[in-house]
Order: C-alpha cells, then sequence, then structure tokens
C-alpha cells in the first residue's frame, strides 16, 4: 500500500501526478541493492523497471493512492507515461488506460 502519511505530508504541494509505475525485479535487485546505473532499454538486467500502472504496484495500491491524492483535494489530469519496455507502445497504452479507469474515482 502507498505510504499515506507520505502522501499526505505532501498536501498542497501536490501539483501534478504521472501515471507510470515501478517493478523491483526482486533476483537483481536483492544482489545488486536499488541504485541503477544501466539504460532504461536494459529491461532484462535492472534492479527495477519502469511498467505500466498495475504491472508494478497492483490496482489496489493505485486506488489508494488516488484516493488520497482526492481527498488532499487533487483533482486535475494524471500525466500518462509509456516507459514499459516488456510490451509494444499500443499495448502499454491500452493497459495504462484499463488500470487507470478501474483506480481513479470520478
Amino acid at each position: 500500500m502507498p505510504d499515506r502519511r507520505r502522501t499526505r505530508s505532501l498536501g498542497d504541494a501536490i501539483h501534478h501526478v504521472h501515471g507510470k509505475d515501478t517493478r523491483i525485479e526482486r533476483g537483481l535487485a536483492d544482489v545488486n541493492g536499488l541504485l541503477e546505473m544501466r539504460e532504461v532499454t536494459d529491461v532484462a538486467n535492472r534492479a527495477w523497471n519502469y511498467v505500466a500502472v498495475g504491472a508494478g504496484h497492483d490496482l489496489q495500491w493505485w486506488k489508494q493512492f488516488f484516493s488520497v491524492v482526492g481527498m488532499l483535494g487533487y483533482n486535475d489530469w494524471v500525466s500518462l507515461e509509456i516507459k514499459d519496455f516488456t510490451m509494444s507502445t499500443n499495448a502499454g497504452i491500452q493497459s495504462l488506460i484499463g488500470a487507470l479507469q478501474a483506480t481513479i474515482i470520478r
């Protein structure tokens, strides 16, 4: 679950929200740590990767995140970023839109 205290502590400072996710690649992260210096396109060898929303944190995490930022007064755009190199751009867009539609309550 998102750290609600950390998100809430941002309060009025939330002016922009991105719809992108990350996944910790446990086997590599456990050995190499999380400080990643490899190119983002080297997905097989990175300790963490950018992934489509829902492929890193589950949809319940995202639902709670959007609930907290909404409670803090943020009711604006979510910037979509496709940096998931494990799928095609079109598949990433479809996955991202579906995940955000399932988690953003308006």
